[in-house]
């Protein structure tokens, strides 16, 4: 073959659409081959496998993706076709689909510096998926939001009006058919019911390296205790504030001539990749959450 031959073959290859599977159950035999059988069977091209043992939590974790192309079942059947092994290991289970376009919803406050790194990346074709809103307690972003071509929805926020604006959330995010919600430097703290309504879809950036530091002004309780490190931290949303699975971190380095202010701009840039690497993550259908684990398949 040509070598432009084989760089056409190449591309239609990379092209291709596939299916991914994720999943996670008990430790036990047959699991693999199982699994294997089922795409093997069905004249699957595997073109991607990885797994994991949790030895102290006896948690098997798996990703698989082969291609569609040639494959035996229908697409709108394998998931049918595929439970009845779900259900015999017990498995908690997600099929995805390379040509699927996520959707994402953006949630702000005043701080633009994640949000303006989203909307460009996407913009510029690095994020596949779809972004039809951004919601903000605050209206200082709107126009960040306009230059892009993106919705903006002012829902300001007072103890008082928490419950109705978190409800009107709620239906923007039904009405858009939202997949995935990104706080992307929302200073909010959502309630137990919206985040019980969207396990595992909600992302958030925190402004530490958690564990440590926690809550509000990190960068200040860093400065406070001399630390020579501080870092950024992506994790998936749940009932224990910033104690949700993490997605993932970074590091820079810091030293005791640095200011609180300089910290603080030293941490943006690390939220920002952080962040986008997390998204980046999800939209590769490459993380398996399990108990408060994320396993993350690079």
């Amino acid at each position: 073959m040509n070598p432009s031959a084989q760089r056409a073959d190449k591309l239609s290859k990379l092209m291709t659409t596939t299916a991914t599977l994720l999943l996670s159950c008990a430790d036990q035999k047959g699991l693999v081959a199982e699994v294997s059988r089922f795409i093997y069977e069905h004249e699957g091209n595997i073109i991607h496998a990885d797994q994991h043992t949790d030895l102290e939590e006896s948690v098997f974790v798996q990703r698989i993706e082969w291609e569609l192309d040639g494959f035996g079942i229908d697409r709108a059947a394998i998931s049918a076709k595929f439970a009845p092994i779900a259900e015999r290991f017990d498995m908690d289970w997600r099929l995805r689909f390379s040509d699927e376009r996520t959707r994402i919803a953006l949630l702000v406050s005043k701080q633009a510096h994640c949000m303006y790194d989203l909307l460009a990346r996407w913009r510029m074709g690095e994020l596949e998926a779809d972004i039809p809103l951004v919601i903000s307690n605050h209206a200082d972003l709107a126009g960040v939001a306009n230059d892009f071509g993106v919705p903006f929805h002012h829902l300001p926020i007072t103890p008082e009006t928490k419950p109705e604006q978190e409800a009107a959330i709620r239906e923007l995010v039904d009405e858009h058919d939202i997949d995935v919600i990104v706080l992307a430097r929302y200073m909010q703290i959502l309630s137990p019911e919206f985040v019980a309504a969207h396990p595992n879809r909600i992302i958030n950036i925190h402004h530490s390296f958690l564990p440590a530091f926690a809550g509000a002004r990190p960068y200040h309780q860093a400065h406070e205790r001399g630390v020579k490190v501080i870092g950024a931290t992506a994790h998936f949303v749940t009932g224990e504030l910033d104690g949700g699975p993490i997605v993932s971190q970074d590091v820079a380095h810091v030293s005791h001539r640095d200011s609180v202010g300089d910290l603080v701009h030293k941490g943006r840039d690390l939220e920002k990749t952080v962040l986008a690497r997390a998204v980046h993550l999800h939209l590769d259908n490459r993380l398996i959450v399990y108990g408060n684990k994320t396993v993350v398949f690079d």
